[in-house]
């Protein structure tokens, strides 16, 4: 195991994930009065396989493009979908 990618990975994930709406979707579950730990598994398994989709599509990419490309290129998007989310809720 690549100890230091686990913590990084670790790190970022946790706190992209804090507040996030997967987060406000099992808190709302969990104070519907059903069973926390039902929730709980249900939140987790669904995490695990986001995350597997992703990896596995990571893999695949990066068959067809380099990992550098990949990772500029997902930077790129991600600074695209934070000015596009800044500008659609600026007041006019």
């Amino acid at each position: 195991m690549d100890w230091k990618l686990l913590g990084p990975t670790f790190v970022t994930v946790f706190v992209a994930a804090l507040g996030d709406k997967t987060q406000l979707a099992a808190l709302s579950f969990s104070a519907s009065g059903s069973s926390r730990w039902t929730v709980f598994f249900g939140a987790s398994l669904a995490l695990i396989l986001s995350t597997a989709i992703a990896v596995l599509a990571g893999e695949s990419l990066t068959r067809v493009i380099s990992p550098r490309t990949l990772q500029r290129g997902a930077g790129v998007l991600f600074l695209v979908l934070g000015v596009s989310v800044l500008w659609s809720t600026r007041s006019e």
